[in-house]
């Protein structure tokens, strides 16, 4: 019953996971992977968005690798979580909120600033829409989504604003 219980709590598509040993690996020594990407906020940042999509349960070792972390490594940390938070929303929206809410509850300038900064970034979820090339507008108004626009929409979602 409990394994049913895990695959409920997974944000993102079996493929797209962080294996079992990486998580547990995560879970026993957070600052291990600060040790295994050090000087790459890219990976960091990547890496650890997987985890936290994976299963929020990792959540309480973000916070000790927040802790055992340098100031320029928690802005990652905060863009971590918000790229998962992302990849979170539609599939788990009680998933986005949980991280959410740890953001919130950690109060470190270094972590939120990354957070925010991560919101529209380029190497997000937003990345793979904007990748696509160029679409034709909805006439649903998009209120409709997916591949052949059968899904509803996130209501929530930030309106893209023009450049």
């Amino acid at each position: 019953m409990s394994s049913i219980d895990a695959c409920r709590a997974q944000c993102v598509e079996f493929t797209d996971r962080a294996s079992q040993l990486e998580l547990d690996t995560f879970v026993k020594s957070p600052s291990s992977l600060l040790e295994r990407l050090r000087n790459d906020k890219e990976k960091l940042r990547y890496r650890l968005s997987t985890y936290i999509a994976t299963t929020t349960s990792v959540l309480p070792s973000v916070q000790t690798l927040i802790s055992a972390s340098a100031s320029t490594d928690r802005s990652s940390i905060g863009a971590a979580l918000r790229i998962a938070e992302g990849r979170c929303t539609s599939t788990k929206p009680d998933a986005a909120r949980k991280i959410k809410d740890f953001v919130q509850r950690i109060g470190d300038l270094n972590v939120q600033a990354g957070y925010s900064a991560a919101g529209d970034d380029a190497s997000g979820v937003q990345a793979q829409a904007q990748d696509k090339g160029p679409t034709q507008p909805s006439r649903g108004g998009a209120l409709l989504d997916g591949e052949w626009k059968t899904k509803l929409a996130n209501p929530f979602k930030p309106v893209p604003l023009p450049n």
